[in-house]
């Protein structure tokens, strides 16, 4: 019998009942063969066949059917073997990237698709030439931070503070030796297949060469003024932030000032958010892209004047009352900008949570890399007031009449630092450019 025999009988006789089944009324079916060119409807059922006949086509018809689900099986655990290695091929072969969000004019923000977060995530996930260089500036930062534990060093030294710069200074002469050869690789194009454990064991030594750094600078903490420290975010990711330990109250006016130092482009980024729940936008300062600097407050914005990615020292500094949403802008001490009706009558909501270098799309969270603020920050205090004009100037030259911030004051108890971001010694006005 032909291979598709059975299915065509069995597809006839359907036929055939369908067809017949306004004569028979109420009568049993027999289900039996029909030729494919007779009429059915004139066929005699009755003497068709005998019951032998009957059994052995239908015993056909079942080995037919459990032989094409063994096929159907067999066939869907070809095609998920094929996907699961499609995949894996996939995974090794092209790099993740996705879209980021953007903040918008006009008083709203937004969303795209931002990518997922993870502490050195980023680095794993990047094309092998930008993790390449991203590993460079990390190196390179540890090395300027040995470099200040040396001139710390050269004023209190120690024997053990020595000993540890030296093995610190030993490893990072390790990794750069591995990284060297990893451009080498690169460019003879043999790439080894446990590529991605190479790049975590790299990635893992300079997460504890950052916290072995870290606790040698907390050593010098006690001979440091308590405001005399700048912060440092060397690299534009989406986990490298310091998080200000108090929350900011109810306000109907305030002024923000703060030095800051940055060459990246486009846009420095966001040098503080503040989030509170339900507003994700209620104070921002972010440069985005190609967009100029701007000031959101209850997710309404105002652009700002200010031009400061040329790698020098600008202090800037915003004022803003409730009323009438009246604002001004000063960068190194002079007025370049002003503006009304942003958020009128809003008051800064309390109860909610302050970040440098990162803008929130969530409480606390939500990082975007492509917001990260990239380049040095110091001295950011917060009024709940309108400075004067004079008081900016006296803050913008060092002016020992300068007020310290009412609200949040720089010091390092008040700030915590996450992700590699990294404090170092500053005193205004002696280390500008």
């Amino acid at each position: 019998m032909p291979a598709g025999a059975p299915c065509s009988l069995f597809f006839a006789s359907v036929l055939l009942l369908r067809a017949c089944a306004q004569s028979f009324g109420q009568t049993r079916f027999i289900c039996t063969s029909v030729p494919v060119d007779m009429d059915m409807c004139t066929s005699s059922l009755p003497s068709s066949g005998t019951a032998e006949e009957l059994q052995t086509t239908v015993l056909q018809l079942r080995e037919t059917v459990l032989q094409q689900k063994e096929t159907i099986m067999s066939h869907k655990e070809t095609i998920r073997e094929l996907t699961t290695k499609l995949g894996r091929c996939e995974s090794q072969s092209l790099p993740e990237t996705g879209p980021s969000e953007s903040k918008t004019g006009g008083g709203s923000s937004r969303k795209q698709p931002s990518s997922s977060k993870n502490t050195m995530g980023d680095l794993s996930r990047a094309p092998a030439a930008e993790t390449l260089s991203q590993l460079g500036q990390t190196l390179q930062s540890l090395k300027t931070r040995l470099e200040n534990l040396e001139q710390f060093s050269r004023i209190n030294s120690s024997g053990q503070t020595n000993h540890l710069r030296d093995v610190l200074q030993n490893k990072i002469d390790d990794l750069e030796k591995q990284v060297l050869s990893r451009v080498n690789s690169l460019e003879e194009g043999k790439l080894t297949k446990n590529e991605s454990e190479e790049r975590s064991k790299i990635e893992s030594t300079l997460t504890s060469l950052h916290q072995r750094i870290s606790d040698l600078e907390k050593g010098q903490k006690e001979s440091r003024p308590a405001d005399k420290f700048q912060l440092t975010f060397p690299l534009r990711t989406n986990y490298m932030y310091a998080k200000v330990k108090r929350s900011l109250p109810e306000m109907y006016a305030f002024s923000v000032g703060m030095w800051i130092k940055s060459s990246a482009s486009p846009g420095v980024g966001t040098p503080f958010s503040y989030a509170v729940p339900g507003q994700a936008n209620e104070l921002v300062l972010i440069e985005w892209g190609n967009n100029p600097m701007e000031i959101l407050i209850n997710d309404k914005v105002a652009k700002l004047p200010f031009v400061i990615n040329d790698g020098k020292w600008h202090h800037i500094c915003i004022t803003w009352t409730t009323r009438d949403g009246v604002w001004e802008a000063y960068q190194d001490g002079a007025q370049g900008g002003h503006g009304e009706n942003l958020a009128p009558y809003h008051p800064i909501k309390p109860q909610g949570v302050l970040v440098l270098g990162q803008e929130q799309d969530t409480l606390g969270g939500g990082f975007d890399a492509t917001q990260a603020f990239v380049g040095e920050l110091a001295h950011f205090n917060i009024w709940d007031r309108k400075l004067s004009p004079g008081e900016i100037y006296n803050l913008a030259t060092c002016n020992t009449k300068a007020p310290a911030g009412n609200v949040i004051a720089w010091s390092q108890t008040n700030i915590d630092i996450y992700g590699g971001a990294t404090k170092w010694t500053f005193e205004a006005c002696r280390q500008l450019n």
